[in-house]
C-alpha cells in the first residue's frame, strides 16, 4: 500500500445574519480575525458572505478529522463573537444572490467580468478533498478510474434542496447552479499525463484560461502537485459527514492503486455514462436508482453504495479509516443533509427553521 494518500480538506461556509437568517457580508472581518489564529488556513471567497477554510496536509484520516473540527470551531466562535451565524449547506435556502456583494479583489472582478451573471449567481458552497499521490502519472491513472464512483459519493453529500426560497425538487441544486460555468462536470478520460498537460497548455495558449485553476471539473489532477482533487460534493451539514466522504475518496484511490500494483485495472467508463449517474444523484440523492454499467441495469442507489463499501473493504484497515468509513451506513440509514433539510421544512413549511438546522448541525461532534 502506498503511503502517499495524504489528505487535505477545503470547506466553504455561509455567513448568516442571526436575526433574519439571510446571508450577510462580513466585510472579511471573520477572515481577518481568523488569520491571527489559523494563519493561511482561512481565506475570502468571491462573495462576501462566504468563508473558505483548508486543513493542513494530513497524514491520515484521524489528522484530517482533528484539523477540520478545529477549523469549524474556530470559524464558528469568531463569527459568533462578531455577531454572525455560520453554517454549511450547498446553497442558502432563501437568500437572493442578486443582493450579495462581491469581494473587492482583482481576480474576482476578472471572473465576474468574463462570466457575468453566471459568476454573480454562483452563490454555492462546496467540499473539496485532496488526496496525495506518488506521482502525477499515477494521479491521472487513478483519476480516470475513480470517475465512475463520483456520483456514488456525491449522492451521500447532497445538501442543497432549496434555492432562493423554493424547494427545487433536487437533492443537490448546487450542481445545477454551477453547471453554468465552463469546464465543469465529470472530466474526460485522458490517455496520459502528457495529453492532459497539453490540453491545459492549449487552453492557456488560446486564451480560454490563464491558469489551470480555472478548470472546475468534479475531479482534477493538480497541475503542479502530486494530488487529485475531488470537487463534486456539496459541503455537508456536519463534521461527521465531511470526514466520512473524505475517507471514502481516500479509500477508493487506495483501492484503484492496489489493483494497479496487481496489474489489474478498473473498467473505464465513458464520461457521458457517468454523467447519467451524476444527474440522478443530484435529482434524487439516495432515494433514486443509479446505473450499474457492468450489469447494464438500474440499481437502488443505496445498494450500489453498499457494493462500494465492499469494494474498498480490503484497504480501509491499512488506511486506518474503517471506523469512519463505517459511518457511511449511518448516512444510508438516516439520509443526507438534503433529507434533513427537507424533513425540517415539511414539518411546518419554515425556511427559517431550515437555516436554524443548518447552524445547529455545524459543530455537531463526530
Amino acid at each position: 500500500m502506498s503511503k502517499n494518500f495524504t489528505l487535505g480538506i477545503e470547506e466553504e461556509y455561509m455567513v448568516l445574519d442571526p436575526h433574519t437568517r439571510e446571508l450577510r457580508s462580513h466585510e472579511q472581518a471573520i477572515v481577518e480575525h481568523a488569520h491571527k489564529i489559523i494563519k493561511d488556513q482561512v481565506k475570502a471567497e468571491m462573495h462576501q458572505a462566504v468563508v473558505e477554510v483548508g486543513t493542513h496536509i494530513c497524514a491520515n484520516i484521524e489528522e484530517a478529522l482533528k484539523d477540520i473540527t478545529l477549523l469549524r470551531h474556530t470559524i464558528a466562535h469568531i463569527a459568533g463573537d462578531l455577531g454572525f451565524g455560520i453554517g454549511a449547506s450547498g446553497t442558502h435556502p432563501f437568500s437572493k444572490w442578486e443582493k450579495q456583494l462581491i469581494t473587492d479583489h482583482p481576480r474576482y472582478f476578472e471572473i465576474v467580468n468574463e462570466m457575468q451573471d453566471a459568476a454573480r449567481s454562483n452563490l454555492i458552497f462546496g467540499l473539496h478533498v485532496h488526496v496525495g499521490m506518488e506521482s502525477r502519472k499515477m494521479a491521472l491513472h487513478i483519476a480516470n478510474s475513480v470517475r465512475y464512483f463520483l456520483p456514488h459519493v456525491f449522492a451521500l453529500s447532497t445538501n442543497s434542496p432549496f434555492w432562493e426560497g423554493r424547494n427545487t425538487g433536487f437533492k443537490s441544486f448546487r450542481t445545477k447552479v454551477f453547471d453554468k460555468f465552463p469546464r465543469t462536470g465529470i472530466p474526460d478520460y485522458f490517455e496520459s499525463i502528457e495529453e492532459y498537460d497539453n490540453y491545459i497548455k492549449l487552453l492557456i495558449k488560446t486564451n480560454c484560461i490563464d491558469n489551470a485553476k480555472k478548470i472546475w471539473w468534479d475531479l482534477r489532477v493538480h497541475p503542479f502537485f502530486d494530488t487529485i482533487e475531488f470537487r463534486i460534493c456539496d459541503v455537508p451539514l456536519t463534521i461527521r459527514e465531511t470526514i466520512t466522504l473524505t475517507a471514502l475518496f481516500q479509500a477508493v484511490c487506495a483501492k484503484i492503486y492496489k489493483l494497479r500494483m496487481q496489474n489489474l485495472n478498473f473498467i473505464i467508463y465513458n464520461r457521458a455514462l457517468v454523467n447519467e449517474n451524476k444527474w440522478r444523484a443530484s435529482r434524487y440523492g439516495l432515494d433514486g436508482n443509479l446505473i450499474d454499467f457492468g450489469k447494464e441495469m438500474e440499481v437502488n442507489a443505496r445498494a450500489l453504495i453498499y457494493e462500494l463499501l465492499d469494494f474498498i473493504d480490503d484497504v480501509v484497515d491499512d488506511l486506518g479509516s474503517r471506523a469512519i468509513v463505517e459511518n457511511t451506513r449511518n448516512i444510508l440509514a438516516q439520509g443526507t443533509g438534503a433529507d434533513a433539510q427537507l424533513a425540517t421544512y415539511n414539518r411546518n413549511g419554515s425556511l427559517i427553521d431550515v437555516v436554524d438546522l443548518i447552524q445547529a448541525k455545524f459543530l455537531e461532534p463526530f
